[in-house]
C-alpha cells in the first residue's frame, strides 16, 4: 500500500491533471477500505487512462487477490499489451487459469515457465500451485500432470524435492510416493533424497522408520553443515528436541550452535543433558565474552538455577548482549520473588538516558508482562501507560497492551488500541490482521473484520496466518465452502495449532467429527496450550 501511495505521487507528478490520477486516489481509498473490489476496478481504470504498465499490474494482482476473475484478465491483457513479461505475469496468467477451472491452460502455461526458465521458473509454479489453486484437490491433479510431462528440471535436485514436499502437504500420498521413487532413481546416494523419504514417512504416521532412516545419515552430517541443519529439522518434525540438539552437536561448535542445542534441550525438558552442556560451557567461560555469558545465564535460568543465572547476566560487560541481560535479570529477580529489586532494575533501564529506545521500550512492556504475572492489574496497566507516556503511539507498546485487552476479555479496549496503530501507520500489516482476527473471533462484526483482513490480505496474498484469518472469517460469514478451502491451505503453507484447530471447528460443525478429531489431535501435537484449540475442545466436550 505504501507502494501504491508512491505510484500515486509519481503518477501526480508527471501528470497533475490527468484523468488516472482521480481513478488512483479511488483505488488507494478502496484499498484502505479493504474494498479489493472497488479498488481493483479503480487501478484498472487508472492503468487504462494513464497506459502505465506497473498500474495494470497492481490491478491484475488486486483483482486476483480479490478473486475478481473478470478484472483480473481484463487487467492481465491491458499488462501483457502495455509490454508486461517475466515470471510475474506468467504466475498470474496461470492462476487465472486456474481459477477459470481451465486446467489445461493452466498446465500449459506452468509447463511454458518451467521451460523458459528452468534455474528458476519451477520456484513461481510451486507459489502458484499453494496459493493460486482453487482447492488443494486441483493442486494435486495439476502437479500429477507436471510430473506425469516431466517438465521438472531433470538434474535439479532441490526443484524434485520441493515438489515433492508439495505433494506432501497436498495429502497426495500416492503421487508423493512416485515423486520420491523417481528422485531415488535420478538421485542415487544423495543424502537429501534419504531426507525427502524421511518426512514421507514422517507424515504418513511410519515415526520408528522415519527415525531409523534418519540415524543412517547421520554420519554425513558431520563435514556438511547444510545437511545437519536439514536432518535436525526433520527430527524436529518428530518432536524428537534430544536428537535434534545430538544433531547439532556434532561437527565445530559456534556461539550460535550451542545456544540452538540449547533451545532443543530445554523443549525437550532434556535437564540432564542441558546440564551437561551448561558445566561444558561454564568451565571454559573465564574470559568476558558477553555472547557466552548472556547464553550461560539463559540456560542457568531454564535449570532453575537463578542465583546463578543473576550472576551470569550481571557479568554480561557490554555490546547489544548487555541490553538483553538487563532486562533478563529484572525477570530472573522476579522469579527469586525479589519483586521489589526487579520493578526498581526496570525503572532504571526505562530512565536511563544511554540506553537505546529499544531497551527501555522493552523494559515497560517486561514490567507490564511481570504485573500480569503477579495479577497486579493496575500495575500492568501502569506500566502501559508510562510506556505510552514516554513513547506516544509506539507501536510494539499499543500492540503488546491489546494483547493484554484481548486476554482479558476487553474487546473493545484491545480494538482502541490496534486502531492507534493504524492511525500512526495505516499499513501495518500485524496490526491490519490482528484487528481483523479479533473482531472475526470475538464479535459479530464480521463483515468490518473481513475488510480488515482484505487489506492485510491485500500486502500479504502468501502470508500464513493472514490466510488462516481470512479463512476463519469466512467461516463466520457463513462462506464455508470458502472457508475451508482457505484454511486448508493455510494449514499446507504452515503447521500451526490455531490453524489446525480453526480448520477442525469447521469441520466439526459441517458433520466431519473423525476428521475434525484428525486435526484437533494434529494441533494438540503442535502446541496443546494454544488458547484457540482450548476454547474449541472446552466447546465440543473433547
Amino acid at each position: 500500500m505504501a507502494a501504491a501511495r508512491a505510484t500515486i505521487q509519481a503518477q501526480a507528478a508527471k501528470d497533475p491533471t490527468g484523468a488516472s490520477l482521480e481513478s488512483l486516489l479511488a483505488g488507494e481509498f478502496a484499498l484502505q477500505s479493504g474494498k479489493l473490489n472497488d479498488a481493483a476496478s479503480a487501478y484498472l481504470k487508472a492503468a487504462r487512462a494513464a497506459g502505465d504498465v506497473v498500474l495494470a499490474e497492481r490491478a491484475t494482482s488486486i483483482a486476483l487477490v480479490a478473486k475478481q476473475d473478470t478484472t483480473a484478465a481484463e487487467a492481465l491483457g491491458l499488462w501483457r499489451k502495455l509490454g508486461g513479461k517475466g515470471h510475474s505475469l506468467a504466475a498470474a496468467e496461470a492462476t487465472l487459469s486456474l481459477r477459470r477451472g481451465d486446467d489445461r491452460a493452466a498446465l500449459r502455461q506452468l509447463n511454458d515457465l518451467m521451460t523458459a526458465e528452468p534455474d528458476t521458473g519451477w520456484r513461481q509454479v510451486l507459489g502458484v500451485l499453494t496459493a493460486g489453486a482453487k482447492d488443494q484437490k486441483q493442486a494435486g491433479r495439476v502437479l500429477e500432470k507436471i510430473v506425469d510431462g516431466g517438465k521438472i528440471p531433470q538434474r535439479n535436485l532441490m526443484a524434485w524435492v520441493a515438489f515433492g514436499g508439495l505433494a506432501q502437504r497436498l495429502d497426495q500420498p500416492k503421487l508423493t510416493e512416485r515423486i520420491v521413487s523417481e528422485v531415488v532413481k535420478r538421485f542415487p546416494g544423495e543424502p537429501r533424497v534419504g531426507l525427502l523419504r524421511v518426512s514421507q514417512l514422517r507424515e504418513d504416521g511410519k515415526t520408528e522408520e522415519a527415525s531409523q532412516l534418519l540415524a543412517t545419515l547421520l554420519p554425513l552430517a558431520d563435514t556438511d553443515t547444510n545437511l545437519r541443519a536439514l536432518i535436525a529439522e526433520q527430527y524436529e518434525g518428530l518432536n524428537d528436541f534430544q536428537n535434534v540438539a545430538a544433531v547439532l552437536a556434532r561437527g565445530p561448535q559456534d556461539e550460535q550452535t550451542y545456544a540452538l542445542r540449547a533451545s532443543y534441550l530445554a523443549r525437550a525438558e532434556d535437564k540432564p543433558t542441558l546440564t551437561k552442556l551448561y558445566d561444558e560451557l561454564r568451565a571454559d567461560a573465564a574470559k568476558p565474552d558477553p555472547a557466552r555469558r548472556l547464553l550461560l545465564g539463559q540456560l542457568a535460568e531454564f535449570l532453575e538455577r537463578n542465583d546463578e543465572a543473576l550472576n551470569w547476566y550481571q557479568g554480561v560487560p557490554g555490546g547489544s548482549q548487555r541490553s538483553i541481560a538487563r532486562l533478563r535479570s529484572a525477570n530472573v529477580l522476579h522469579k527469586l520473588k525479589r519483586s521489589d529489586e526487579a520493578y526498581a532494575s526496570l525503572r532504571a533501564i526505562q530512565s536511563d538516558a544511554s540506553a537505546d529506545d529499544d531497551t527501555r521500550r522493552d523494559g515497560y512492556i517486561l514490567e507490564a508482562n511481570l504485573r500480569a504475572d503477579d495479577k497486579n492489574v493496575a500495575g500492568e496497566n501502569d506500566a502501559f501507560a508510562r510506556g505510552l507516556a514516554a513513547f506516544p503511539d509506539e507501536p510494539e507498546i499499543l500492540y503488546a497492551r491489546a494483547l493484554s485487552w484481548e486476554r482479558r476479555d476487553d474487546v473493545a479496549r484491545a480494538e482502541a488500541d490496534f486502531r492507534r496503530i493504524l492511525v500512526a501507520e495505516p499499513d501495518s500489516i500485524a496490526a491490519l490482521n490482528a484487528l481483523g482476527y479479533t473482531l472475526a473471533d470475538r464479535t459479530t462484526r464480521y463483515q468490518e473484520a473481513f475488510e480488515l483482513i482484505e487489506r492485510a490480505r491485500t500486502a500479504e496474498p502468501d502470508n500464513a496466518a493472514i490466510i488462516d484469518s481470512y479463512g476463519w472469517v469466512l467461516y463466520r460469514l457463513g462462506r464455508v465452502k470458502e472457508a475451508e478451502t482457505e484454511l486448508r491451505r493455510a494449514l499446507t503453507m504452515q503447521k500451526d495449532a490455531e490453524i489446525a484447530a480453526h480448520l477442525a471447528e469447521l469441520l466439526w460443525e459441517t458433520g466431519r467429527k473423525d476428521e475434525a478429531r484428525k486435526y484437533f489431535e494434529q494441533a494438540r501435537k503442535i502446541d496443546a496450550d494454544n488458547r484457540s484449540l482450548q476454547r474449541a475442545l472446552k466447546k465440543y466436550g473433547l
